[in-house]
């Protein structure tokens, strides 16, 4: 009888005996607080926003999320006052405006208008170095009104979403309207 009693006893103690798995950056968190409480002195918080910021983090994004941040930019880009007041050194009555456009997909962008008789060739957008699906082009204007459009691979016109809009003309594309002022 009493060796019975002796068995659930040796089954807890090796049981107790068990090695713990811990995690092994444990050790450097208890360490690091240690240090910390010795000196007296907590993270400033500075410190913990530090910390906090670079922590690694998972962010999804769905790809009608990623154009409608992308087209966000742009409008917020086109809107920044001063983003193409300089005179340009050839002309000193004219600017330099910035037109900006957001084409998923396209292989090619260009801007036609009033400025360049509507010809494709003449000035072509460049995509975005941080995203393809951000197309700009920088051109010298002198005061006046203009009404311009993209081109989207040769084929789909655009009017410029962040511009007032013109009215339709005798071929039925849509296009926009800017209009510069004097210095």
């Amino acid at each position: 009888m009493f060796e019975d009693r002796q068995d659930p006893v040796d089954r807890i103690v090796s049981h107790l005996r068990r090695p713990v798995q811990i995690d092994p950056a444990l050790d450097g968190r208890v360490m690091q607080e240690i240090a910390d409480g010795e000196t007296g002195r907590r993270p400033g918080a500075a410190v913990v926003a530090w910390r906090w910021l670079i922590r690694p983090r998972q962010l999804a994004v769905s790809p009608l999320g990623a154009l409608a941040t992308a087209a966000g930019l742009a409008a917020l880009v086109w809107a920044l006052p001063g983003r193409g007041a300089r005179p340009a050194p050839a002309e000193a009555t004219s600017r330099q405006f910035q037109f900006v456009v957001v084409a998923p997909r396209a292989t090619r962008v260009a801007l036609v208008g009033d400025f360049n008789d509507w010809d494709a060739t003449r000035t072509p957008m460049r995509p975005s170095p941080r995203g393809g699906s951000v197309w700009t082009a920088v051109l010298p204007l002198s005061p006046g009104r203009y009404r311009y459009a993209f081109l989207v691979d040769g084929s789909r016109w655009l009017a410029d979403p962040a511009a007032p809009h013109a009215r339709d003309d005798e071929f039925g594309a849509p296009s926009s309207v800017v209009t510069v002022g004097g210095s």
